[in-house]
């Protein structure tokens, strides 16, 4: 039997194991932010304790700060026939960056591990996955020592035999997955196998991997565009009321029409869609859906492009919040026939074993400049926000009735 983890190495062992919008955003901050100073905050919202760790975590980040970007990695990343959008000059920063541990605080507040990142944000944004990463497999591993390899394996081939007895042959052909699952993952070789077993079993469409260290090693497409953060650093380089539209203008400035799908949900999808008018509607292949009730969500979004005189047929809708099968088998079947449409699965593929509970972690933006920035999600447990009287403001600027901030810092 072989073990889920492996203990011989670090956790993370290349740069490139991260998520691509980590890569796509940092070009975008490289030539138009700078110099911009930020500040993040890791969250653990199951509030589960894990001080005992601190020492494991400082031993990581001490070798990922030894870490650089390899020549072939390096090739892969910026393959002008796949990715002609990322720069040479990119490449050449790439090529030099390491992680600076100056940047980031780990220590222990209240009996509760804290951990700080701040900063340049074009020398702290690689830091999100590659913490969240490795927090997730220590902990995984004291946790839950005994899990074997088969266990992962065997349970990911249980859930595509429900798949197979439960979606149609024509659903399952229209039932496009891609791999979100780095940041809570069980471990690393737990995600390297089941993106193995995705690419060559699953049932319906695997369509990739966000994790570009995995797309180098299976030659798979990378999926990725933007996150929060880009939004939400916006907030305090701009008019808070104009900061969506200056984020996604400078977004299609930067990669001229390329990597098209835009978050909804930084400052509700009510008022998203308020902003989002003709023009983005067809700069913007698409959305992604990452909080709140996806059908609903999906039936807002399609009655906006309905409204613009957009046919929805021709955008992309990209789901992506806290997904399995089982989620995804309804949602498909609602949108099927409206619009194209995705599905990103994150800890339920990489970290679904029988008596494991995944750990439910986040790193956010919370500060640019020293000032507080929002995030209001369509699900209010998942709203962010450190500063009260601004948390205030941002919900008569966006027109957000419930700021309850129950997963907030």
């Amino acid at each position: 039997m072989e073990s889920a983890y492996d203990r011989s190495n670090g956790v993370i062992q290349s740069l490139l194991d991260t998520d691509y919008y980590t890569f796509t955003m940092m070009q975008a901050v490289l030539h138009q932010h700078p110099n911009v100073d930020v500040e993040y905050q890791f969250i653990v919202r199951s509030k589960e304790n894990l001080g005992h760790l601190i020492p494991e975590i400082r031993d990581e980040l001490e070798k990922l700060a030894g870490m650089r970007m390899r020549d072939d990695e390096l090739r892969f990343l910026f393959d002008r026939r796949r990715r002609e959008y990322l720069t040479a000059d990119y490449e050449q920063f790439l090529g030099l960056f390491r992680f600076n541990l100056r940047y980031i605080l780990v220590n222990e507040v209240d009996g509760q591990l804290n951990i700080r990142v701040r900063g340049p944000m074009l020398h702290c944004i690689m830091f999100e996955q590659p913490v969240l990463a490795l927090v997730s497999e220590l902990r995984n591993r004291e946790k839950y020592p005994e899990v074997e390899l088969e266990d992962v394996t065997r349970r990911l081939y249980q859930k595509f035999d429900w798949l197979r007895k439960n979606a149609s042959e024509e659903e399952l052909a229209e039932f496009r997955v891609s791999d979100f699952s780095t940041r809570r993952r069980l471990s690393f070789k737990a995600q390297q196998e089941v993106v193995d077993i995705m690419r060559r079993d699953f049932p319906g469409v695997f369509v990739g991997t966000s994790n570009a260290h995995l797309a180098y090693q299976f030659d798979l497409p990378l999926i990725g565009t933007m996150a929060h953060q880009w939004l939400m650093v916006h907030q305090q380089l701009s008019r808070l009321r104009e900061s969506q539209n200056a984020a996604l203008e400078n977004w299609v400035r930067e990669y001229r029409g390329r990597l098209g799908i835009a978050l909804t949900d930084c400052i509700s999808t009510d008022f998203f869609l308020k902003d989002f008018d003709l023009y983005f509607a067809k700069l913007y292949d698409g959305l992604r859906q990452d909080s709140g009730d996806p059908i609903v969500w999906a039936d807002k979004v399609l009655a906006r492009y309905a409204q613009l005189g957009i046919d929805p047929l021709t955008k992309d809708l990209m789901f992506s919040d806290g997904l399995n099968f089982e989620k995804c088998l309804p949602i498909l079947r609602h949108v099927r026939g409206r619009a194209k449409f995705g599905f990103g699965m994150g800890t339920s593929l990489a970290c679904d074993v029988e008596g494991v509970e995944p750990l439910s972690i986040v790193m956010k933006l919370v500060r640019v400049h020293g000032e507080p920035v929002v995030k209001f999600s369509d699900d209010p447990i998942k709203n962010v926000c450190e500063d009260a009287s601004f948390l205030q403001y941002a919900a008569q600027v966006f027109a957000v009735r419930d700021i309850n901030q129950r997963g907030g810092v």
